[in-house]
């Protein structure tokens, strides 16, 4: 079984191709849209994914060695994201899916990255934390689907990051060899300021931490200083969530997803949690599918297509605000 999966949630337009035997992950390609200056603009975003597509999707073929012929179905992320984005990949994903008459596999982003990540990590049935540019969650599988435990109040832990970033003027490009450039800037910290540290049982919040933090710097404080306490807040944040989470649901392992799941010192936080409780088993995905990534999308589709799966190319809808618990998941009902 051969699956194509398409990816065009934010910023990247990504093409994996997976199979049902070892090595799994045949292909993973990217183009990755980075603007010359301020946020993502959806509707840029999704110019640059259709002039790349083409791209990116011969290049995938040629490193999997495969034709389209050669391909079972076809998967596409059809949320949540950016809506332009979205229906970018999915205006593609539903043409080759009609014109070469391949079956249409609807994939939930957030779903794949945890699917990515246990394939990649080995753990079966981790605690999850889910730390991105636009979500940041803890959840669990219970009784066949992924529930939400816990989850920003306000924006997410790659928003926090990029937009202190952006607002600051180290930015963009926000990540430069997997690193985020506040990690690049907080090593050069020497001192911890007096910044908001905000978690509600399993939930954070970040916005007031965002405010203060630039008050500070335009107060006087040193950069180096501010991006170092920004960092170690955030990331401490949730790492403490996410060990209340452990608590709360009696997993024996933790795994942690997305793409600020890259960051080394977040890494090292979660590692240390896990030896401090000395019961935790911990799995780290790679950093190539951290980010936002096909190869999770393919993987993921492969998984739906083997319990059957699929959607009709007429009622292939994007869906902005596609919540993890609302996505089902057989595979976890088997479990």
């Amino acid at each position: 079984m051969i699956i194509l999966g398409i990816e065009s949630t934010a910023h990247t337009f990504g093409v994996g191709i997976a199979s049902d035997k070892p090595p799994y992950i045949l292909a993973n390609t990217y183009a990755r849209y980075v603007p010359e200056k301020g946020g993502i603009h959806p509707r840029e975003a999704s110019r640059f994914m259709a002039a790349n597509a083409p791209r990116v999707l011969s290049s995938a073929l040629r490193q999997a060695g495969v034709s389209i012929g050669d391909l079972d179905a076809i998967a596409v992320a059809l949320g949540p994201g950016l809506g332009p984005c979205l229906r970018t990949g999915a205006t593609i994903a539903r043409a080759l899916a009609a014109y070469y008459g391949k079956p249409l596999i609807p994939v939930n982003h957030i779903i794949a990255h945890i699917e990515i990540g246990r394939l990649a990590t080995g753990l079966r049935d981790p605690l999850v934390l889910f730390v991105s540019g636009g979500n940041t969650m803890i959840l669990a599988s219970a009784k066949g689907r992924y529930r939400v435990f816990g989850e920003t109040l306000d924006i997410s832990l790659g928003n926090l990051l990029d937009t202190f970033a952006r607002e600051v003027g180290i930015a963009p490009p926000y990540v430069v060899k997997g690193r985020h450039q506040v990690d690049i800037c907080a090593e050069r910290g020497e001192r911890l300021l007096d910044l908001p540290y905000i978690v509600k049982g399993q939930d954070v919040s970040f916005s007031g931490l965002l405010t203060a933090a630039i008050r500070a710097l335009r107060a006087g404080g040193k950069l180096e200083d501010v991006c170092l306490t920004l960092r170690e807040i955030a990331y401490s944040s949730v790492v403490e969530a996410a060990e209340r989470g452990l608590a709360h649901t009696r997993k024996s392992s933790i795994m942690l997803v997305g793409g600020v799941a890259a960051s080394p010192p977040l890494r090292d936080k979660v590692r240390m949690m896990a030896e401090e409780r000395g019961d935790v088993r911990v799995g780290l995905t790679p950093p190539e599918y951290s980010g936002d990534n096909g190869a999770m999308i393919a993987w993921t589709g492969l998984l739906y297509y083997r319990h059957g799966v699929t959607i009709d190319v007429e009622k292939a809808f994007i869906r902005q605000r596609w919540r993890p618990e609302e996505a089902d998941t057989p595979w976890l009902e088997e479990d």
